[in-house]
């Protein structure tokens, strides 16, 4: 079989790190962390691409459309694990932020062998969830080659979502597949090909943003704080607490009383303490603002 990556540079051997297994654990850990700080200059050199693609996102977002990550390997596991911090950060509907990794469920914590291969399974992952215009997909792979990948790209332009590719390689095949190409070019490994290290922390620092900044761009934040979250546990509910005391100026004992009527919803709970209203008159005033705190507040 044909190696179909060998010019990759994700793919190429660092002669700085051939004798690490030599070496004292100290050496290697200093080793891995010199390395990993090469990662955030690489992002940075990819900020232009990256700003556009989010603008692109939010506006399709804002319009009622969905943000879809598709990935194989550590890239899909990256992409579940981004969507599935959105609903608790943000306060979105799961259905909102999706991530589809090549192999299902089961490739979140194994090898699914043959998975990433599979051109025809990517579009069809794709084909199930409906997408359409109002949508934009995202496709990850730190080789800019995964055929799962394309296929999701592939169906996802058919359909005339957006499409944005995510690779750590220079002209990929992914890139070209893609309205708007993001290559974070971080070099070769620690450990030889194994991706899931500076690439893979390429990966989630840019999906950081990809999904922080669509949010605050969609409203979803207030300021830095996390108005959409809603106290489901204790810690979540002392952080509520303090925001909306910090917001309102309000005691801290004042703001838990309000969540709590307020349902744990720490917007709610802002607009009944500055407005002087319960829960239903609090939602009825977000909602007649298109659900921005800021604008309730100055509207007062």
């Amino acid at each position: 079989m044909i190696d179909p990556l060998p010019e990759l540079s994700t793919e190429q051997s660092d002669p700085r790190y051939s004798q690490i297994d030599r070496l004292p654990t100290s050496e290697i850990a200093q080793l891995m962390n010199q390395a990993d700080t090469t990662v955030p200059t690489a992002v940075g050199a990819a900020l232009p691409a990256i700003s556009s693609a989010i603008d692109a996102i939010a506006t399709r977002m804002q319009a009622g459309g969905r943000l879809l990550y598709v990935g194989a390997g550590t890239s899909g596991r990256l992409a579940v694990l981004d969507a599935s911090e959105c609903p608790p950060t943000f306060g979105t509907d799961p259905s909102l932020v999706q991530g589809v990794i090549a192999g299902g469920l089961p490739a979140l914590t194994r090898s699914v062998e043959g998975a990433e291969d599979d051109f025809p399974a990517g579009q069809q992952a794709l084909a199930e969830l409906e997408v359409g215009a109002l949508d934009s997909v995202v496709g990850i792979s730190a080789s800019g080659t995964a055929p799962f990948v394309l296929g999701a790209l592939s169906e996802a332009g058919r359909r005339e979502a957006l499409t944005v590719a995510l690779s750590c390689n220079h002209q990929t095949p992914l890139s070209a597949a893609a309205e708007h190409a993001i290559e974070v070019v971080v070099g070769p490994e620690v450990v030889t090909g194994s991706t899931r290290l500076k690439a893979g922390t390429a990966q989630k620092l840019v999906l950081n943003m990809i999904s922080t900044i669509s949010m605050i761009r969609l409203g979803r934040t207030y300021g830095n704080n996390m108005i959409e979250m809603s106290a489901m546990n204790a810690k979540l509910a002392g952080r509520a607490a303090r925001m909306v005391s910090d917001i309102t100026g309000a005691t801290v004992e004042t703001a838990k009383d309000t969540l709590e009527a307020a349902g744990g919803q720490a917007k709610i709970a802002v607009v009944m303490i500055e407005h002087g209203v319960d829960a239903d008159e609090a939602r009825a005033l977000l909602e007649a603002h298109g659900s921005r705190l800021g604008e309730v507040r100055h509207a007062r």
